[in-house]
């Protein structure tokens, strides 16, 4: 078997970054180097200030700090680096599509293609190329196909080691996985590369939680994880709207049915809408897939997953406005959380986006408050909608770095992320602040209503 000596990822963000890390921390006799053509990244992962980091993961700075500079290094010099490395990943961006064929469902493979002809350009000795981006099936023959027409000489193994990590527990997904699957060819080489990735991670995995399969079922079992879970959050999210009508609590149907050891009782917690970079990408993706198969029963399927996604945003949304008299123009609307989830500086899919957009056009004035999310990330959130103005945005959108200053003569408060501390916030003197009526419309089930009723709010808790 191979033995690796050094790694090099292409990409820096909240895959490529989180993983190298773990892996340089326990395999210290490993060179790990994560690459990016985005100078302001790399400076941000090398910066003696770990708050500076561009990925915020519970653990995460602290595992840095521990490995920089001695077998973790972060560098712009792509080409080096590849020549440099056993071992290659690549942890780059595949976006949905939003032109041409597939737009709106299809992946873009754009940042794929360049990495693979990067790879074949800059080496000069054989390597194993590992598929950490999310991608779709058949993928892998793409890779190939580019490295072995546009390389001289060099053999390349290709592997797809998809990744399972929530953000916000990123470093605990990779510590602690379920499993590790790696998908491959079964030729004698192809094993030997698959042997090569697993021993990486049985530094700290057992062997038996590290699947090996061949290279199309670990491409879509990646998809399909993401969609049956991203199933789950809508289920339960269709079902908080019938609780609504009903007089049932969401949370007290979640938990009943949680116990059918058939079921089991995650993700099955009801909120605004799921977010993130995998989700909705996914499903989409395998929307797509089935669409260009001829099976259009198997796409309406999984689409509607996506669809009911929707419906629960425009569902919060509707809510707001018909609540404040059935007009915001004007009124001042505090958002609690843009992250898509607590524990994480993520906005990509944040319902909160979709949320703050819909009211702007409804001439609300939003102002947020979120301890991770900047002013400037949450303004590109909503210029890359396209639906107005970048200075229209920043006219109605405000961000605070104090979560009582943000509520001050609002109209209603609108809890959009997780957060712990908005559990613990000092909602009697949020509300002495707030004009009267005051409302608080809150999206993540987190708060206590009765108590915030008692205090003398209008309260509005999804899915009861």
């Amino acid at each position: 078997m191979k033995e690796i000596k050094t790694i090099c990822c292409i990409g820096a963000g909240y895959v490529g970054g989180p993983t190298m890390t773990v892996i340089a921390h326990k395999c210290p006799e490993i060179k790990v180097t994560v690459v990016d053509i985005n100078l302001e990244r790399i400076a941000r992962w090398n910066d003696s200030d770990l708050e500076q980091l561009p990925v915020y993961e519970p653990g995460l700075a602290e595992l840095v700090e521990k490995s920089r500079g001695k077998n973790l290094f972060f560098s712009t010099d792509v080409e080096g680096a590849i020549e440099e490395a056993d071992m290659i990943f690549i942890s780059v961006n595949t976006p949905t599509k939003t032109y041409g064929k597939g737009k709106g469902q299809a992946a873009n493979l754009k940042y794929i293609e360049l990495s693979a002809r990067t790879i074949a350009k800059a080496s000069k000795t054989d390597k194993i190329v590992v598929e950490k981006s999310t991608l779709p099936v058949r993928t892998a023959q793409a890779i190939k196909n580019i490295l072995d027409n546009t390389s001289s000489g060099v053999h390349f193994e290709i592997l797809s080691n998809p990744e399972f990590l929530a953000e916000g527990t990123a470093i605990t997904d990779l510590l602690e996985a379920d499993r590790v699957l790696i998908g491959g060819d079964d030729t004698p080489s192809g094993k030997e590369a698959k042997n090569a990735l697993s021993a990486i991670y049985e530094h700290w995995l057992p062997k038996e939680r590290i699947l090996q399969t061949n290279v199309w079922s670990s491409e879509l079992s990646k998809l399909v994880a993401n969609a049956f879970l991203a199933q789950r959050v809508s289920s339960i999210n269709a079902i908080s709207a019938l609780c609504e009508k009903t007089d049932a609590n969401v949370d007290e149907v979640a938990k009943a049915i949680g116990y059918d050891s058939r079921i089991g009782p995650k993700f099955l917690k009801a909120s605004v809408g799921f977010g993130g970079s995998c989700f909705q990408k996914d499903i989409l993706n395998l929307v797509y897939i089935a669409k260009s198969y001829g099976l259009d029963e198997v796409a309406a399927y999984w689409e509607q997953v996506v669809l009911m996604n929707d419906y629960q945003k425009r569902r919060f949304v509707n809510h707001i406005i018909q609540t404040l008299y059935n007009t915001v123009s004007g009124k001042k609307i505090t958002f609690y959380g843009w992250a898509f989830k607590k524990d994480t500086n993520d906005t990509r899919e944040s319902a909160a986006i979709y949320v703050a957009d819909a009211l702007i056009e409804e001439k609300a004035e939003i102002y947020v408050y979120d301890p991770k999310v900047s002013k400037a990330q949450m303004l590109t959130d909503l210029n890359r909608l396209g639906t107005r103005t970048e200075e229209e945005n920043e006219r109605y959108l405000k961000v605070l770095s104090d979560p009582y200053q943000a509520a001050e003569e609002a109209h209603a408060v609108a809890i959009m992320t997780e957060w712990d501390q908005f559990k613990t916030l000092n909602y009697e003197k949020i509300y002495a602040q707030m004009l009267k009526p005051a409302f608080v419309f809150d999206g993540r089930r987190i708060i206590d209503k009765a108590a915030l009723d008692r205090i003398g709010f209008k309260t509005y808790k999804l899915g009861e």
